[in-house]
């Protein structure tokens, strides 16, 4: 090759590793434009902590079902669930404002709202979901019919409560989880309709005297009354009922559902959020709602499904409530008796008047709320209840 081809030759070369450097270079300040106009379209949202209190129940369900499966699928909220001992506890640790939700028993909600109204009420747990379980003492009159679903509040056990007073002068104890409770107002209706006094103070002149009994506790409560040859019940919410009759030392007299009728289910367990929070965490608090709509979906549609659906949803409570036992959940969720339901989960105002008409008419609640100030609708959903399977 001469000297001038070698020349010609390296001008080739240089040329076309220019071209080249070029070409790259082209292709990465595209790319760097694109990286960075994405990041700038969509940028990263800090995710913000909302901690909610609870209570080991089947009212509660729905929450479990969000911290499991739906948690990390959350765009603004960092869930975080702390399960509490008692309903004092909680009440006094959600009225520190130092957690941004609780699940809550509406009257309780309703007593520490009158008492400090830094919260608000933004939607349900659940409907329905409590039931008055009798020991033998009781049911050696009653007599309840084999099936739990044709059990009904009917007058036996009011009878047989009439019964043991006149005997004993002595008033029945039976179980709450709180005084301040559905439950109580649940029971309250039902003795009244039947022509009894409910008492929530010691030797008064009442059929029945209401103590608080924790959840947990309640089937031991049951038992131990049973071995003393005392008469004795609860009115809890589920699976404690059926607990203590899937356990053989204690009966479902009757359900909620059936004291207190009210379309779609009566109002029960009521999710609360904190001024704060919902000003400062709006979104965030709005997804953990949307989610414990759809976690309720889950819950209605495995029961109906039963098989693996069902187990997945029993294997998620044992774990965060390993006391209740899946023979009990499973009676719980039970489709044909339909005691509980997690549907219809937005605010409702007026099912929530008639549980607060129930409380102050039986002195449970000392006052009346203003519900239109307590209720915040702004985090409603739609309504998941469409497509259940």
């Amino acid at each position: 090759m001469t000297r001038d081809e070698s020349v010609f030759s390296d001008i080739v070369n240089k040329k076309k590793s220019l071209n080249i450097f070029f070409k790259l270079f082209n292709i990465i300040v595209l790319c760097t434009y694109l990286f960075l106009n994405q990041s700038s379209a969509s940028p990263k949202v800090e995710k913000q902590k909302v901690k909610a209190l609870y209570i080991p129940l089947a009212d509660h369900y729905a929450a479990l079902i969000v911290y499991e499966r739906y948690r990390d699928k959350m765009e603004y909220a960092n869930f975080e669930l702390e399960q509490m001992k008692n309903w004092d506890l909680l009440r006094a640790y959600f009225q520190s404002e130092e957690v941004d939700m609780a699940f809550v028993m509406s009257p309780l909600a309703m007593d520490m709202f009158s008492e400090k109204p830094h919260f608000r009420w933004i939607g349900l747990m659940h409907r329905d979901g409590n039931a008055l379980a009798i020991n033998d003492q009781i049911n050696q009159s009653v007599q309840l019919p084999r099936l739990r679903k044709d059990r009904k509040p009917d007058d036996k056990v009011a009878i047989a409560l009439s019964q043991i007073y006149q005997q004993s002068q002595r008033a029945t104890e039976i179980g709450m989880p709180h005084q301040l409770s559905t439950h109580t107002v649940v029971l309250y209706r039902y003795l009244k309709e039947h022509g009894l006094n409910l008492s929530l103070l010691p030797n008064a002149k009442a059929a029945v005297y209401a103590i608080t009994v924790a959840p947990p506790k309640a089937p031991i409560f049951l038992k131990e009354k049973n071995n003393r040859a005392q008469a004795a019940a609860f009115e809890q919410s589920l699976p404690w009922a059926d607990i203590v009759e899937t356990g053989g030392f204690g009966h479902v007299a009757w359900y909620s559902k059936d004291v207190m009728p009210w379309k779609y289910g009566h109002v029960e367990c009521i999710a609360l959020a904190t001024n704060k929070a919902i000003n400062l965490k709006t979104k965030a608090i709005n997804e953990v709602m949307y989610y414990i709509h759809l976690a309720g979906q889950d819950i209605e549609h495995a029961r109906r499904a039963g098989g693996q659906a069902l187990e997945e949803i029993v294997n998620i409570v044992q774990k965060h409530i390993p006391l209740h036992n899946k023979k009990a959940i499973i009676a719980s969720l039970d489709p044909e008796l339909n005691v509980i339901n997690y549907q219809h989960l937005n605010v409702d105002k007026a099912g929530l008047k008639q549980i607060m008409d129930f409380a102050v008419e039986g002195k449970i609640i000392k006052n009346a709320i203003d519900i239109d100030d307590f209720a915040d609708e702004q985090f409603n959903q739609r309504d998941f209840s469409q497509t259940i399977d």
